[in-house]
């Protein structure tokens, strides 16, 4: 009897030790390091960093996804931008899904509470260059704004037009290239 209880142990031990080991590299990266990282390679590739930040349930978000993938425009961000992904405001149920800190790093950056997808353009050093928030014209980053998500309308996408003249070299055809690729975004009324 001894042994049976002994072996029950030891395989409940090395159960919930398995388990824990799953669900520990299934965590995702605390957003520090995810942006950290980022940053470190960015200033090795000489770029700039694409910070975006979405949810599972974030249909404008996939959206965001698709249109930075589209084949006439991804080698453009691939040439400019290290692009790091987080996790944030995940639905009940799927929060393990949320990098650890992403919240919190929207918050030190005037992004919280500002919905999905929120995008945020970082130089090699870390500096805050752009966001999605529109503001008025010179008004600074800790100004509240309206946040454009992924653009679509034709405000919109002029809003991510200026975040990218400011922190890439793209010309002004490649640049057009990806106002064409946001704009089918915009929905039809």
């Amino acid at each position: 009897m001894k042994i049976k209880t002994l072996l029950l142990m030891l395989v409940t031990a090395f159960t919930i030790q398995t388990v824990d080991a799953q669900s520990t590299a299934n965590t995702p990266a605390p957003a520090e390091e995810v942006l950290s990282a980022a940053v470190q390679k960015a200033a090795k590739e000489k770029k700039q960093v694409l910070a975006i930040f979405h949810a599972s349930w974030c249909g404008w978000c996939h959206k965001m996804t698709a249109s930075l993938n589209d084949p006439a425009i991804k080698p453009f961000f691939d040439k400019s931008y290290v692009i790091a992904d987080f996790v944030v405001y995940e639905s009940k149920g799927k929060e393990n899904l949320e990098n650890p800190g992403a919240a919190d790093l929207l918050k030190k950056y005037y992004n919280a509470e500002q919905g999905l997808p929120t995008w945020l353009f970082f130089d090699s050093k870390q500096n805050l260059v752009a966001d999605s928030q529109i503001r008025p014209a010179g008004a600074p980053f800790n100004t509240k704004g309206s946040n454009v998500g992924c653009p679509a309308k034709p405000e919109e996408v002029q809003h991510f037009i200026n975040a990218l003249k400011k922190t890439s070299k793209l010309n002004e055809k490649q640049l057009a290239e990806i106002a064409a690729v946001f704009s089918k975004n915009e929905i039809k009324r």
